[in-house]
This record gives structure tokens, C-alpha cells and sequence, in this order.
């Protein structure tokens, strides 16, 4: 029986977008910015992709898993301690941003609430933010905050992903549970992008697609003889 015209065209592209996504990911990724208040965020050029999500989720530790480093984004035993927006550029082509963590930091309300308004502000007025990814901890769900959170991306019309992190540490069945579960709520929300990704960072789990997803939103490759970031 003869195969389908393009049967083999699929795969080939899925093949090819996990390769290219390695590679911008596995190239230079430089700190770029940090920013404890909204008058230090750096000029808005590179499409951005921001990381949010409850202290302790593992933001850091996808980022590190993400670009293939040890030590890129900082990670801590202390829960809270990211204290602005961190820059990160890949390439000249994308920008990770990762954000304070909401709901754990033992600090003094007042400068939770400044934090708080800065990643409000940022969120609501960042014109080359592409993608939030909304992490959630795969063994507590979605809670408050994440809500509070996801409301906040629905007014400001910023799209996002939610990515389940730390799923390795939960059964196929509880996991199986927690994807329906947090489909249904982001469902229920006009700026979530559909489906959720299942990662470890731990595993590497998930690490791929969540590279190819991202990578969509980069710039393209410089051609030979140009320069490769903003102005270059």
C-alpha cells in the first residue's frame, strides 16, 4: 500500500525544530539586566519569554535545564530570594526573564508589595514580552497566588504557558490527575495558551518541548556578514 503523500514531512519538521531549538538554547546565553524597580528594566528590543511562578516552583532550576548550564539562573535553598527581574540574552535573539517568586518570601511586606508592582507593571506593559510561563508545582496544583496571577496575564491580554515543573516526584496516575485538573482551570482563562507541559528539571523531562515552544519566538538566524544582536 502506498504511504500518504508528506507521511514522512511531519516528523522530518518536528525534527528539525527540535534541532534548531538545541542549538539557540546550547549557544551563548549572557546575563543581560537586573532589575529591582521598573525605571531599571533594560530597553525593551529582544522578544522576551518571562518565567513566573510561586517561590520554591523551580524557576532557576528550568532555566538552568533550559540552556544546559549549572549555574546560569541562580537557584537557592532559601525560597524567595530572587529579588528582581534577571536579563538573560540568548544569542541576540531571545530574552529570558525570570521574576520574583510570589507567596514564600520572609522579608517585609512593604518591599513584597514593591516587588509585586514592579512584575505587575512589567507584565502589563512590556510591549516585546511574547510568552509567560506560569509554573506551577506538580505535587500542589494551581493555588491562590497562581490565580491571582493568571487574572492579572487575562487583563493585561499576555498570553501564557503553564509548565509543570517537579513531575518526576509524583506518580503517572497523580500526574495524569494534575494535567486534567489544570487544564480545566486554564481553560477558564482567555489569555492561556492551550495545553500544559510536564517537566523535571531534575529528569530533563520536558526540557525539549519546552525549548521547541520557545524557540518559535526568537529572532531568526543572523545571515553571514550581519551582526547578531539588536543593532549589530
Amino acid at each position: 500500500m502506498a504511504k500518504p503523500a508528506g507521511g514522512a514531512a511531519a516528523p522530518a519538521a518536528e525534527d528539525a525544530a527540535e534541532a534548531a531549538a538545541r542549538r539557540l538554547f546550547a549557544g551563548p546565553c549572557d546575563f543581560a539586566a537586573a532589575a529591582p524597580i521598573e525605571a531599571a528594566l533594560p530597553p525593551a528590543i529582544l522578544p522576551e519569554i518571562a518565567f513566573a511562578g510561586r517561590s520554591n516552583v523551580g524557576k532557576s532550576s528550568l532555566v538552568n535545564a533550559l540552556t544546559g548550564r549549572t549555574a546560569l539562573a541562580r537557584t537557592s535553598r532559601t525560597p524567595g530570594r530572587t529579588r528582581q527581574l534577571v536579563f538573560f540574552d540568548l544569542g541576540g535573539r531571545l530574552a529570558l526573564v525570570d521574576l520574583p517568586g510570589f507567596g514564600y518570601a520572609k522579608v517585609a511586606k512593604e518591599k513584597v508589595a514593591s516587588w509585586t508592582r514592579l512584575v505587575e507593571a512589567y507584565l502589563a506593559g512590556r510591549p516585546t514580552l511574547c510568552r509567560v510561563c506560569l509554573l506551577i508545582d506538580a505535587r500542589h496544583g494551581i493555588k491562590d497566588s497562581d490565580r491571582a496571577t493568571m487574572r492579572l496575564l487575562d487583563a493585561s491580554a499576555v498570553v501564557f504557558q503553564i509548565v509543570l515543573t517537579k513531575v518526576d516526584a509524583i506518580g503517572p496516575r497523580d500526574l495524569a490527575a494534575r494535567l486534567a485538573e489544570t487544564a480545566k482551570i486554564a481553560a477558564g482563562h482567555t489569555a492561556a495558551f492551550p495545553g500544559v507541559l510536564a517537566t523535571s528539571a531534575r529528569k530533563n523531562r520536558g526540557i525539549e518541548a519546552l525549548r521547541v515552544a520557545l524557540a518559535a519566538f526568537a529572532l531568526p538566524v543572523p545571515t553571514s556578514g550581519h551582526g547578531g544582536g539588536p543593532g549589530g
